[in-house]
């Protein structure tokens, strides 16, 4: 029996995050996909998992079943229960904890959301609301050039290495990057150091080996 069972979306980006990093750690894990179109994720017996209805949860089994929801949630437990050797995370200076956590809830209320939105209005839904599309795009370059401006100082967002940090931006920017800004804006020219970085992140073999699996899940 795999140790974890992680509740998630073929297509949705936050669950993909945490496989990131169950595979990054060498953690065995089942993936559940849950089919939202029935409204699975709303379902009494997932619920009871998460009762904010949404994915991904994780649950332990060998920590007596414990579940946490909320993908930077997750990624923190993982890392602060498994990751001993503290290669995907900080020391655990109040300064450093600080910057890991301050980039971490920039991608859970500012990136995730604004791309979220931007994807709704331009992509699915059920009018066209010009307003709407503009607002998001526009906050999708600005959560970019957030990026940018430490990106093009530094190689990774806090303790001059890979963290979680990096990890939880992937699954937004890879779609987000080449489908959301405004029109007319060239994310080559203005956000160079981001998509750098992005690739980077994309070449990893845990990564690359999550992302093929995506692909292939939803295709079915």
């Amino acid at each position: 029996m795999a140790q974890f069972t992680l509740y998630s979306h073929a297509g949705g980006p936050n669950g993909w995050t945490v496989a990131f990093l169950l595979k990054a750690l060498g953690l065995t894990y089942e993936t559940k996909f849950l089919d939202f179109a029935n409204g699975e994720q709303k379902a009494a017996e997932f619920v009871k998992l998460n009762p904010n209805g949404r994915i991904p949860a994780l649950v332990d089994h060998q920590n007596n079943d414990y579940t946490v929801w909320e993908s930077k949630a997750c990624m923190l437990y993982l890392v602060e229960k498994y990751d001993t050797k503290r290669e995907f995370t900080v020391s655990s200076s109040p300064e450093e904890q600080a910057t890991l956590l301050q980039w971490l809830f920039f991608q859970a209320s500012g990136q995730g959301p604004y791309f979220g939105q931007a994807a709704h209005f331009k992509m699915f839904a059920p009018e066209k609301i010009p307003y709407g599309i503009e607002r998001y795009a526009k906050e999708v370059e600005r959560v970019l050039s957030v990026l940018e401006s430490v990106l093009s100082k530094q190689e990774y967002l806090v303790g001059g290495k890979l963290t979680i940090a990096d990890l939880s931006f992937i699954t937004w920017n890879n779609f987000g990057i080449h489908a959301l800004l405004p029109e007319g804006v060239d994310a080559q020219k203005q956000f160079p150091a981001t998509l750098a970085w992005h690739a980077k992140l994309l070449a990893l073999p845990f990564v690359a080996e999550a992302l093929k699996e995506r692909e292939a899940v939803a295709a079915h």
